[in-house]
């Protein structure tokens, strides 16, 4: 019964997915903000909210290491995601082509993902109220990153004139209004989800750390997966890509904002340090998918070019190495 409730929540955040890529396109049109801007901040922001209703609701749980293993998973696992839709985009390469735009969000990705491991490793005993200073660094550095996206980004009203919007696109009244409706789906299904997950871990006796990293970042990444595929779909690579690189940003300010919920102490200080192994892979495919789409290599190897064939293999070591090291709480 319990796989069950899990297939049939996930389903529901597939669909809830669907919709958020489709309302986030009309966004991008209506506002004139681009689907750099959008992609990047507002889905990417909006498709991690089940990783940040995960985290909480682990802290509840109390299973901090499946709060922790479901975030830094889940940056493994977006990676993985650019490497599946560039394998089957493999006749066009669609996300080299927006690449060059993300280099910064990539950047300031990989950075958040140091700072994080930096402050798990140094375990600074500071503190404001209950809330860590790390915390908080991670947060505002967040912010930061997320004032000089948009700086970079494009303005409306500025440079060539908008190509003008087909009547299919819903209005922005309506864009607005299913976006919203969308998150709030997420807000409501996620909570079922974890506490589905939390006992198969119990069940399979694979432990949380291991689920979080894997079966739970997987379902709590299908929103990032959903939009991504449906933005390429509908021609918005820059929505597409900015909405990976932007959820593993967003995903580092969650792991900040999940201490606010840990009342026991600093977050950062409870984290098993196995979760730097974690954390180090997903900061190597960052890296990795940033060269990769910036030195533009034209091999294959059969179908696949090396670039997300270098991915996929270093996703699927990293998860036979954290399975074989037995890593759990």
């Amino acid at each position: 019964m319990v796989w069950i409730e899990f297939v049939v929540s996930a389903l529901l955040i597939v669909y809830v997915a669907i919709k958020l890529a489709e309302y986030g396109d009309a966004l991008a049109a209506r506002t004139g903000l681009g689907g750099l801007f959008v992609g990047t901040l507002l889905i990417a922001g909006t498709t991690s909210l089940p990783e940040v209703l995960t985290s909480i609701s682990s802290l509840q749980l109390g299973e901090p290491n499946l709060a922790a293993g479901n975030l830094f998973g889940s940056n493994m696992f977006n990676m993985f995601l650019l490497a599946v839709v560039d394998m089957v985009n493999h006749r066009k390469r669609i996300l080299r082509g927006a690449a060059m735009k993300h280099t910064l969000t990539g950047s300031l990705t990989m950075l958040l993902v140091a700072f994080a491991v930096f402050f798990i490793l140094a375990d600074i005993d500071l503190s404001l109220g209950w809330i860590g200073a790390d915390s908080i660094v991670i947060m505002l550095l967040y912010i930061v990153a997320v004032w000089l996206i948009y700086r970079q980004s494009p303005q409306p009203g500025h440079g060539h004139a908008a190509p003008p919007i087909p009547d299919s696109v819903p209005k922005l009244g309506v864009a607005i209004f299913g976006f919203a409706l969308a998150a709030a789906g997420l807000i409501f299904i996620t909570p079922w989800m974890v506490r589905t997950s939390n006992d198969i871990a119990t069940i399979t006796g694979l432990g949380t750390t291991f689920i979080g990293t894997t079966l739970v970042a997987l379902v709590t990444s299908l929103p990032e997966l959903v939009t991504t595929i449906t933005a390429i779909r509908l021609g918005a690579a820059d929505m597409a890509v900015g909405n990976l690189f932007g959820s593993n940003m967003f995903n580092m300010f969650a792991l900040g904002l999940t201490d606010v919920f840990f009342t026991q102490g600093r977050f950062l200080s409870v984290v098993d340090p196995a979760f730097l192994v974690i954390a180090s892979l997903g900061l190597i495919m960052t890296g990795m998918a940033l060269i990769g789409n910036l030195a533009r290599l034209e091999r294959r190897v059969l179908f696949i070019e090396l670039d997300a064939l270098a991915l996929l293999l270093v996703y699927f070591g990293g998860i036979w190495l954290l399975y074989t090291r037995g890593i759990a709480p």
